[in-house]
This record gives C-alpha cells, structure tokens and sequence, in this order.
C-alpha cells in the first residue's frame, strides 16, 4: 500500500455552492409541500374549480428562478404555481386565491390559471396555449430598447411546440436577438395524448431549435443542478446581447393534467420508473453528496410545512372577497363602465 496515498477527502461545493443549493432545495420544498396541500384542499372542497399541479417539476421552476435576477420576468402557463412560488409569492397568497379568498394574490379574481405579482417578475399564468410566448417577446423587446439587462423567461409544455406561436415567437426572437429564453417543460403528454404521437420528432421543442439558428439543448428537468447551470448560461447569453436561448427539459408530472384527470391512460409501470426520478430525492441526495446534512435538510423541510401550515390556516379564516370587488380592474382605468 502506498503510505503518502491521500485518504478521500469530504466532497466539497461545486461551482454551485452550499448556500444556492440550500435555497435549490428550499424552493423545491416549498413547490411540493403548497402544492400536495392545494390537492389536499380540493378534496375538502375548499378549492373551486379545476386545478394543474406542477407535482414532479419542480426542479425546472426552481432552477430557473434562483438563476434570476430582480427585474427579469417569468410567463407562465396555466401550470403556473410553481413557478410563481418560486419567484417568492408567499404561499398564503398562492393558496388564497386557489380557494378564492380575499387574501389571495388578486383578491380571488383570478383563481388557479391566472396568477400574477408584477412586484415579483411573475407577468402572469396563461391559459390559452402558446398565448404568453409572443408576450414574453414583447417584455424582452421592451428590455432591449431601454439598455436594460432585464431577461424575459416564458415556461411551456410540449404541446405548445405545435401551436403557430411557438414558432412566431422563436423566429421574431432570434431575428431581433432578444432577451429572451424559452423553456419547455416536456412532461411527455399534452393533456391526455403522448407529445410522441403527434409530433415528427423527438424532442418537439430543441430538434427545431436550429430552423431559427438556435443550438439544441435537452436537459435533464429533475436535476435542479442541471437546471440552474443552463439557466445561468442563457441568461448570461441573453444579458451580452446574443439572443435567445430554447431548453427542452425532460420532466414528468406524477398526476393528471388536472385535478379532474386520473390519468388512466398512460401504461403501466411508468409513473413508477418516473417516481425514481423524483427531483426531491434526486436532491436530497446531491446534498448529502456535498456535505449538507440530513438534519439541516429536515430543519427546512419543517419550517416549510410550518409556512404552509399557517398559510392554510389563514386563508381558511379569510373572508371570501367583496362583491363589488367584480366590477374592478375591468379596463384599465380600473373601472367597469363601457365606452365606444
């Protein structure tokens, strides 16, 4: 045995280190707990309507989130409460207005598919599919044309790869070289039917990206490392002035589309394989790989179900907003009043 051989030394932080990847797994905690507790208030009938959980993807939110600076913009789609969460809207304000009281982040009037807090970069939750990737153009052209270094992020799913306006917003993007990164999130099915069945190739977003001169990225969704490292380089991409930036993650949601959806039809086995991949177990292990305890990663795991906790008890005692709180906002002037 060779007696100067040097006995492996502790794993040390990366490039990453401790403090970002604590916050990494924070905001993921803070995602999966709020979430699996709006389920929970569905099932009690506190939570109106329909909703989309972003259970399974939360690494995709929170690794572009913490990657931001304040003033960039997200765009989300109407699986928006991760990613809301994740730009630090208080959960009480997410899940208030889930069960539309009047302390929710509009006051009820929004509900599930609309959040918005202009305060946090968060430039709203669309519904219509593709609808918000020609906005997030506008916000990023809006950057370029007063010097800012502000960069406009707007998440997707796989099936917006086949609306017209995915393709209009990667085409104006790259011919005006905006600040922009577009972020799709394929989770393998749009709504009920496998992305793979519809679509000519692979990767429905990245194996497109060069017919707008854009370098083809796939990326592993639920790695929250993988996530940030290519979050920080398109955004440094995007703040030099070079353009835009497509990621496809690969990711998977462990339910249905949405609260109303059993998702009976995808085979058997697969979810099983896919809750292997947890990104909350893939990084709770990463931790432990570099040195973060067990016992601090439970120190977060409580404060966080204690914020979710509270949160829940105070949107519960929260009345239900006005009724004159309808005829706001209808215009822009704040009013309701119709005008020719």
């Amino acid at each position: 045995m060779n007696q100067h051989a040097k006995t492996p030394s502790k794993p040390v932080n990366d490039d990453i280190g401790e403090a970002v990847r604590l916050d990494l797994y924070r905001r993921q905690m803070v995602i999966r707990q709020a979430e699996t507790r709006a389920y929970d208030l569905f099932l009690q009938n506190l939570v109106k309507g329909t909703s989309h959980l972003s259970l399974g993807q939360e690494a995709i939110a929170a690794g572009f989130a913490v990657a931001m600076k304040a003033g960039d913009t997200s765009f989300c789609t109407y699986r928006g409460h991760a990613h809301t969460l994740a730009r630090g809207v208080p959960v009480e304000q997410v899940l208030g207005e889930l069960m539309q009281r009047d302390n929710g982040l509009m006051r009820g009037k929004g509900g599930s598919m609309h959040l918005t807090s202009v305060e946090h970069g968060v430039m709203g939750s669309y519904a219509i599919i593709g609808a918000h990737l020609p906005i997030a153009c506008g916000s990023a052209w809006r950057s370029q044309y007063q010097g800012t270094d502000e960069v406009s992020v707007v998440f997707f799913g796989d099936g917006t790869t086949n609306i017209g306006a995915f393709h209009e917003s990667l085409n104006f993007a790259a011919v005006w070289k905006l600040p922009v990164v577009f972020v799709c999130e394929n989770n393998l099915y749009m709504e009920y039917t496998p992305i793979k069945d519809v679509t000519a190739v692979e990767h429905p977003a990245a194996d497109r990206a060069s017919a707008y001169g854009l370098e083809r990225i796939v990326i592993d969704g639920n790695d929250a490392d993988a996530v940030y490292r290519e979050a920080q380089k398109a955004y440094a991409k995007a703040r030099a002035g070079d353009g835009p930036s497509m990621i496809e993650c690969m990711t998977y949601r462990h339910s249905g589309h949405s609260r109303a959806d059993p998702a009976k039809y995808r085979p058997e086995g697969e979810l099983e394989e896919w809750l292997k991949k947890d990104p909350i177990k893939i990084y709770q292990e990463r931790c432990r790989q570099f040195g973060i305890s067990d016992a601090m990663m439970a120190k977060i795991d409580a404060e966080v179900l204690q914020v979710v906790d509270d949160a829940t008890e105070a949107c519960k005692a929260s009345p239900s907003p006005p009724l004159e709180l309808i005829t706001t906002d209808v215009y822009a002037d704040g009013g309701w009043a119709w005008r020719n």
